[in-house]
């Protein structure tokens, strides 16, 4: 029956990974409600898809995550899946990283992430599945993204604790490596795009080529659709990431993602 009758709740939908899976959801035949600041595009979004629910909102801003709740759980009834997509980056060192810059980032990749997760609990289905993606630098961080893989890390953390204090739902955290189609470098600098390039590569950080947005969120949605009917089976982590080798150069990258371009590392 795939996603038919489900209901799917995507926050940061209105591009990227988000957006293409809210796509495929509503096409799967289940009700939608998407999240994101951009009101306009989301209104594309459910026109282009038949329907839908928009809430306008900012994961930033405490007050909106409560409300993100009660307007999924008005629309949707009982929540199936929750997928948190939205996310914000500094390419900043450590070092020029300012307290707002510091601030914006936690609070919308961590705070804002797990005020959402709690407020929706009420409206979960039994075994629902709430799913935050993470990424390939939580762990391991590409230089001048300190600020970005330490919130990634830490909502990690929080992905385990949630599991251990409400294992009626189940928490997946989804990694997912260097893609492009995405908006996630649109507010980088192309200047310092072209220094951190270099420095990427030489870390080891450069595939010979790159997933698609479109390629990730039909993995997304088979995962999706294998895990809900089978609701004894839990799935911690799951990491894409493209089998490319780790060859790609400077020069490579930005051919390949174009200096003020998309890339989601």
């Amino acid at each position: 029956m795939g996603l038919s009758g489900k209901g799917v709740l995507v926050v940061g939908a209105s591009a990227g990974i988000g957006r293409a899976v809210a796509v495929r959801a509503a096409r799967d035949g289940a009700k939608i409600a998407v999240v994101a600041r951009r009101k306009e595009a989301l209104e594309v979004l459910t026109q282009e898809v038949g329907g839908g629910t928009v809430i306008v909102a900012d994961l930033s801003a405490a007050t909106d995550c409560p409300r993100i709740a009660e307007e999924a759980g008005a629309s949707l009834g009982q929540i199936d899946i929750v997928l948190f997509t939205a996310a914000t980056a500094r390419l900043r060192t450590l070092k020029n990283m300012t307290a707002e810059e510091w601030a914006v980032t936690l609070n919308t990749n961590l705070v804002g992430v797990n005020l959402t997760i709690a407020a929706l609990l009420p409206h979960l289905s039994d075994g629902a599945l709430v799913v935050v993606a993470s990424s390939e630098s939580a762990g391991r961080p590409f230089y001048a993204l300190g600020g970005y893989a330490a919130s990634k890390s830490a909502v990690e953390d929080t992905m385990r604790a949630w599991r251990i204090e409400h294992p009626e739902v189940r928490f997946t955290t989804l990694v997912v490596g260097t893609t492009i189609g995405t908006d996630f470098a649109s507010n980088f600098d192309p200047d310092e795009m072209i220094s951190a390039f270099p420095i990427w590569a030489a870390q080891g950080n450069a595939p010979a080529d790159y997933m698609q947005v479109d390629e990730v969120a039909d993995v997304t949605i088979s995962i999706f659709e294998s895990l809900l009917p089978n609701r004894t089976v839990g799935l911690e982590t799951v990491s894409l990431r493209s089998p490319a080798p780790l060859t790609g150069s400077a020069d490579t990258m930005i051919a390949t993602v174009g200096v003020a371009s998309d890339v989601v590392p």
